[in-house]
């Protein structure tokens, strides 16, 4: 048949080609061929459903959110490896090896300790059948799902002599690149960033939706195996041979691994990599060195917990002394009040820190730090500078305790600590710190995006006392801005064309812009949706916000309290008096009639003639729907450039897929 002969040819050559990028890192075509390969392929399983297979590229994504993960028992359990952190420590388990093997030779494989979340791939006649996560083990959750969603784990192996079936045991990890663009999405949209790549994966594992694990862009890396099976697969003696099978078959293998011939290569190929690993795009802690003479593992067997011809070296986190001068207090933009410790400058991981949060007044308590205390500071995944330790042998007589601000540092209006939390936070509307933060927030791209409007002009706006709300910037005049520093006429004009232009960003924008705690663009784009107006949300109940989809009690008392409180009702007035559109765009079309009416639409892939919020603004004019995720109840789907697994998901579900022309059309553009 044409048809199946032209999709196996197509899911050969995608699959050859994401071995090229995401094993091999040696390309051979453009993202847009690749993208028509798919695209071809796509369509011809949405055309003939019966030829679809698990392991076809277009099934990355599948399947509803779980409601929970399965446990599954490991076929040989996934040991812990037992540490090391000196040169000395791991001549000893040299010598404990010779000792044990006598005067057999043997070899070690040298592997960099990637710092993710282990796991194991359990492929069946070449398949991709299983993943889990090491748990405790010997059971971990069936994650399958998610890490199908992962790019670089392939579906199916791809080769000869492939075993009928093979566990391969690896990390899972956030390269860095993605995880800090993941970030600075989370800080754009007024969201808790992640503190670390590994923290944040983990995190990603335990999502129950597999399309939300895909738009993180996790990456896998094989360091091992488990269960083998008999039939196929070639003879290997060596480790070093079977992670180069791996290699063959489609897996990703660390390209840094090295074979030693003694214990002091071993060293010397450790230390080689400790000022080579800020080159990659991951993080490692450390090197793990293996026996690579697979008959002689078995000799050596293991103990409860760890196999006895394997040690990981884990390299110390860089650390310096230094002493504390002193803390003060940020405030934030929705007020709470960081405590900052500030100590004489130290380089740590080839920069100069001189500067770390104290996270609040519990991690301060923890560690009983106090000012002209020695302390040791880190690096946390070598990104973000942390007091970790007190020298208190050092501890001078003078030392002062660090003690919570009875009132905040901005307003000296009183400081409250959460009920039932670890944060002080300043409940003042009016206060001047959170003012600047949030006049920033205010005026950011996803929010206002108010051009020009930098934190520069914002601190003379506030400290000429110009601006002390956010409708003051709508009533400044160009003589007001060209008396600032750095701000000539030109300059001036821009701004107030930047600021007369975001008073019709609309409701959504409008809303996540106030910066009302727990509401991001995406609930803000729920409330527009639901209401349509700032006066029919400042009239909504707990309980009529909490029957919304996406808003649970603690949102829906949030923004309860925001619009019933008195600042909150002052701002929406002054707001209004000032000319901000306040309602969910709307654009009529002939007769009056809305030309998405009532329609339900999700946006994915990158289109060329709009935003992504351009787009959803669109959308919303023209009366429709937008949501962020597929369902049967979606009327259609626009797919731009790399659409993804949105995609994937409405061909399965029969939902009609348009694309950019055919959007437009329907906008009447």
């Amino acid at each position: 048949m044409q048809t199946a002969r032209r999709i196996r040819q197509l899911r050969e050559q995608i699959r050859r080609h994401d071995r090229l990028y995401y094993v091999r890192a040696r390309p051979e075509i453009s993202d847009r061929q690749y993208d028509r390969l798919m695209d071809e392929l796509k369509a011809l399983e949405t055309e003939h459903p019966d030829l679809v297979t698990p392991d076809s590229p277009t099934q990355r994504v599948a399947g509803q959110p779980s409601e929970a993960f399965a446990s599954v028992t490991h076929a040989q359990p996934m040991l812990s490896i037992d540490n090391t952190y000196n040169a000395d420590e791991l001549r000893e388990f040299d010598a404990r090896v010779r000792k044990a093997l006598g005067d057999q030779k043997f070899h070690y494989l040298v592997d960099p300790k990637i710092d993710g979340v282990a796991a194991s791939l359990r492929y069946e006649g070449g398949r991709l059948a299983l993943a889990a996560t090491r748990g405790d083990g010997r059971t971990g959750d069936d994650v399958t799902a998610n890490v199908r969603t992962i790019r670089s784990v392939p579906l199916s192996l791809a080769g000869k002599r492939i075993p009928d079936v093979l566990e391969v045991r690896g990390e899972i990890y956030w390269p860095r690149q993605a995880f800090a663009a993941h970030n600075a999405g989370r800080k754009a949209d007024g969201l808790e960033t992640f503190a670390n790549p590994r923290n944040g994966c983990a995190g990603t594992l335990k999502q129950l939706d597999p399309g939300v694990v895909a738009g993180r862009k996790l990456a896998f890396m094989a360091h091992g195996f488990g269960e083998i099976g008999t039939a196929g697969g070639p003879p290997v003696t060596r480790a070093s041979q079977l992670m180069a099978a791996l290699s063959e078959w489609g897996v990703p293998t660390s390209p840094h691994a090295k074979v030693c011939g003694t214990v002091e290569e071993a060293l010397a190929a450790i230390d080689e990599w400790l000022r080579a690993r800020g080159d990659v795009d991951y993080e490692t802690d450390g090197m793990v060195v293996k026996l690579d003479e697979l008959n002689l593992r078995d000799r050596l067997g293991a103990t409860s917990r760890h196999p006895r011809w394997c040690i990981a070296y884990k390299y110390e986190a860089q650390r310096a002394e230094t002493v504390l001068r002193g803390v003060d207090f940020q405030v934030g933009r929705l007020g709470t009040i960081t405590p900052v410790a500030h100590f004489a400058p130290v380089q740590l991981a080839g920069t100069s820190v001189s500067n770390a949060s104290l996270h609040n007044f519990d991690q301060i308590a923890r560690l009983d730090v106090r000012v002209g205390d020695t302390v040791l500071v880190e690096k946390a995944g070598e990104i973000i500078p942390q007091v970790v330790q007190v020298v208190h042998e050092k501890r001078p007589d003078d030392a002062e305790p660090v003690t919570p601000p009875p009132t905040c540092p901005a307003c000296k209006q009183p400081a409250v600590r959460d009920e039932g939390g670890v944060y002080m936070r300043c409940v003042n509307p009016e206060c001047p710190a959170q003012l600047r933060e949030r006049l920033k927030f205010y005026a950011g791209r996803n929010q206002m995006d108010i051009e020009n409007l930098g934190p520069a002009v914002i601190d003379q706006l506030l400290d000429t006392g110009l601006v002390s709300h956010f409708a003051d910037l709508y009533s400044l005049k160009k003589e007001d801005l060209v008396a600032l520093e750095r701000m000539g006429e030109k300059s001036s004009e821009n701004l107030l064309a930047a600021i007369e232009a975001g008073k019709t960003r609309g409701l959504s924008r409008l809303i996540a812009g106030l910066g009302i705690r727990h509401v991001g663009g995406r609930v803000a784009d729920v409330l527009a949706a639901q209401f349509g107006d700032i006066d029919a949300i400042s009239a909504a109940s707990v309980e009529q916000l909490t029957e919304i989809d996406e808003i649970g009690p603690v949102i829906a008392e949030s923004i309860h309290g925001f619009f019933g409180g008195e600042a909150g009702a002052d701002t929406i007035r002054r707001l209004k008096d000032a000319g901000v559109r306040m309602t969910a765009p709307k654009q009529a079309a002939g007769a009056g009639e809305e030309p998405l009416a009532g329609r339900t639409v999700v946006v994915t892939g990158t289109l060329a003639g709009f935003s992504r919020s351009q787009a959803q603004a669109a959308i919303k004019a023209a009366g429709g729907h937008v949501t962020s995720s597929v369902s049967s109840k979606t009327d259609f789907v626009v797919i731009g450039e790399n659409p993804g697994a949105k995609a994937d998901k409405a061909r399965r579900l029969g939902v009609e897929i348009i694309d950019e022309t055919e959007f437009k059309r329907r906008l009447r553009l």
